[in-house]
């Protein structure tokens, strides 16, 4: 069995990814919260990404696949935001995303072949309205991976995963009424919003030996919206 570290897993995406992984694989999650883990068969570690140094003591020595969620969606004109907003969204989505990765990559190249994956965001490819510093953060994501996949390789392969809106609690604002849900649905190509099972599929796949041969890769799991143009 693999050992699996998640970063962010006792909701949304994350949550829906340790259901996915918990039944063939050692499945360990740091998070701030536990509340809805009684769902999975998991090892909680508590950890805030944003402060905290991750206690590898509490890990196994060897670290098969590491998956980092957090995240923000944090949508402003331009003209509002100030700096210290951009070095927030960067700190949650990179900054922590790194010190992570070299904190536990010791136990990551003690793997025959470990996996790394993280999210980006669609917004990282299309120019979207009042998401410069979500796609700036989510952009740094995109071309460290690519970077790193390329220093580690074959020890550690390292992929993205870019999603368009998802129905995750981060994403409630955006979706709690049913004139947003449809709103949302319709620009989809897919006519759909995306749900965490749509992402966690994909990474549980990142993670598995039947993409051993992928690395350096970014997938949008986006209902066609960064590539399919049917409403023009």
């Amino acid at each position: 069995m693999k050992n699996i570290l998640l970063i962010g897993g006792s909701y949304g995406i994350g949550l829906a990814i340790a259901k996915e992984l918990q039944f063939e694989n050692n499945v360990y999650i740091a998070s701030r919260s536990n509340e809805n883990l009684s769902e999975v068969k998991a090892t909680h570690i508590s950890f805030d990404a944003t402060t905290d140094t991750i206690d590898t003591s509490q890990l196994p020595t060897v670290i098969d696949g590491l998956v980092y969620c957090p995240g923000s969606i944090n949508l402003r004109p331009f003209k509002g935001l100030k700096p210290e907003a951009f070095e927030t969204d960067l700190q949650i989505n990179f900054i922590s995303l790194v010190k992570v990765i070299q904190s536990v990559l010791p136990n990551l190249l003690a793997s025959e072949q470990a996996s790394i994956v993280t999210f980006s965001s669609v917004a990282a490819t299309m120019g979207m309205p009042f998401h410069t510093s979500v796609a700036a953060s989510k952009g740094a994501i995109e071309g460290f991976a690519k970077a790193l996949a390329a220093e580690y390789a074959p020890k550690i392969r390292v992929n993205v995963i870019a999603p368009s809106l998802t129905d995750t609690p981060l994403a409630d604002k955006f979706l709690n009424n049913e004139t947003k849900q449809e709103k949302s649905a319709e620009r989809h190509p897919l006519k759909r919003f995306g749900k965490p099972e749509d992402s966690a599929q994909m990474a549980t796949f990142l993670l598995s030996d039947k993409s051993s041969w992928i690395s350096g890769q970014i997938f949008h799991v986006d209902g066609g919206m960064s590539t399919l143009l049917v409403n023009g």
